[in-house]
């Protein structure tokens, strides 16, 4: 009976996993663990900063309404040696004779404003924003990516490390009942087989055990590597189903409005449209304003100053530049075809994976009943296969499988557990709100509309708003 109090006590603990009780002290939680990954990931660090990039698509397109100016200086010496013929009859011709150095500077500037340009101007910088707005979702689709594997790899964890229990415990019952198989032995109540029996049960405990701490390196290796810390002391996890809506139908519709794939597929269909309007204009006229004005010193030896200034405006019609225009405007009207068609594409996969997380998330919840009825069956069979073999009713193979048939429901209870909780995530971040606001999570959230502003109308400068 000891060894039966040692697998039940080594799994208990983790039937509290899925459904916990008041938090230990100091433990790490799965909430505290989603915060570290929402901070520290550097994939997802990475992500934001793409996010900053594309902000900056927006004063570049901006820029076509803003005028441009150079500044224009010049310096140098020349030197100049000529005779001019300056006119009279062959008989009498008088020349002008010049000779010497002057040095020539000059400083001048040149402004050019675009008037019009076929909407080109206005239709870059919506699709910018678009674009921002398709990188938005694209982080969040990240986020979700990365917070769902944060709970993963803490449960995996949770569970790998409940199974190391269950499989030493094991080993520990096995190595006693070898023991009480060797006493018997030497008394003659059994035979030899029965000791070799025992033997090969301890070796393939064993065997278990080794692989069980094998597992929970390699997931201890990848908590590291999301989380960004080593796994101490950690919590019971619990599922999120408050988070979750009642029924498949509406998660179906939340799936198909608020899912960041699917959001994101359509800003590339607003992208798209509008790269068809920017090549379409291109073959409207263009209309600009062009004013200059320069001082001038030395330019000749005779001419000691010279100021000037222009306005000129200009109108250009594009009538035929080969037919390679045309060609870049069906293009576009393809690819915007193309990304209507991927919209569809998104969102049947995003009803097919949530229906199949629903799956997963309803049978986890039926298979953990069933693993908890399986492990107490299995608990009263080996007790009473214990009880029968004390009698001479059963044979030690008998307790020997009763004893494994318990570790395997135990080992099933720790899965059903795990899987369970991780489904619930799944389901959540399928319809698009696995999100640290709707988790509630204790950190402050990363907006992306504040770099967006802070540099939406930058005239100039290169320090980004963090000072580099």
């Amino acid at each position: 009976m000891f060894g039966v109090k040692l697998v039940t006590a080594a799994a208990a603990a983790v039937l509290v996993m899925a459904y916990a009780g008041p938090m230990p002290a100091l433990a790490d939680t799965i909430e505290a663990a989603l915060v570290r990954a929402y901070q520290n990931n550097p994939q997802l660090n990475a992500q934001r900063a793409l996010v900053r990039s594309t902000d900056e698509g927006v004063p570049q397109a901006l820029s076509g309404y803003r005028p441009k100016v150079n500044l224009t200086a010049s310096a140098g010496v020349q030197y100049q040696d000529s005779q001019i013929n300056a006119g009279g009859t062959p008989t009498a011709i008088v020349r002008s004779v010049s000779h010497g150095e002057n040095a020539p500077r000059s400083v001048g500037i040149n402004v050019t404003q675009t008037l019009y340009n076929g909407q080109q101007t206005a239709n870059g910088v919506r699709k910018a924003e678009a674009q921002v707005s398709g990188q938005r979702e694209a982080l969040r689709v990240l986020e979700q990516t990365v917070l769902f594997q944060a709970a993963q790899v803490y449960m995996d964890y949770l569970r790998d490390s409940a199974i190391v229990e269950v499989q030493r415990s094991n080993t520990r019952v096995l190595e006693q009942t070898l023991k009480q198989t060797r006493d018997r032995f030497n008394v003659g109540e059994v035979t030899r087989t029965d000791v070799a029996q025992s033997e090969a049960q301890l070796a393939a405990g064993r065997t278990q055990q080794l692989t069980a701490e094998s597992n929970l390196t390699t997931t201890r290796s990848n908590f590291r590597r999301i989380i960004g810390s080593d796994p101490e002391n950690l919590a019971p996890g619990s599922p999120v189903d408050r988070f979750l809506p009642s029924t498949l139908q509406q998660a179906v519709q939340l799936a198909l409005t608020e899912n960041p794939n699917v959001t994101a597929a359509m800003y590339g269909i607003d992208v798209q449209y509008l790269q068809v309007k920017i090549q379409e204009g291109a073959l409207l006229p263009t209309v600009t304003l062009q004013a200059s004005a320069q001082q001038a010193y030395e330019q000749t030896l005779t001419t000691f100053r010279s100021f000037g200034a222009s306005a000129v405006a200009q109108v250009s019609v594009p009538i035929y530049q080969g037919g390679g225009e045309y060609a870049l405007i069906r293009a576009s009207k393809e690819t915007l075809a193309q990304q209507r068609l991927n919209l569809e594409t998104t969102r049947d996969q995003a009803r097919s994976d949530l229906v199949s997380a629903w799956g997963n998330l309803l049978a986890g919840k039926a298979q953990v009943q069933s693993a908890q009825a399986q492990v107490s069956a299995s608990e009263i069979a080996l007790n009473g296969v214990r009880e029968e073999a004390k009698a001479g009713q059963r044979t030690t193979l008998d307790v020997l499988n009763a004893q494994q048939a318990l570790v395997n429901a135990r080992v099933s209870l720790v899965t059903a557990q795990h899987d369970r909780v991780v489904a619930s995530y799944n389901v959540l971040q399928r319809i698009g709100r696995l999100s640290p606001q709707v988790l509630n999570l204790p950190t402050t959230v990363y907006d992306p509309t504040v770099h967006y502003q802070q540099v939406r109308d930058s005239w100039a400068g290169v320090r980004t708003p963090d000072g580099r």
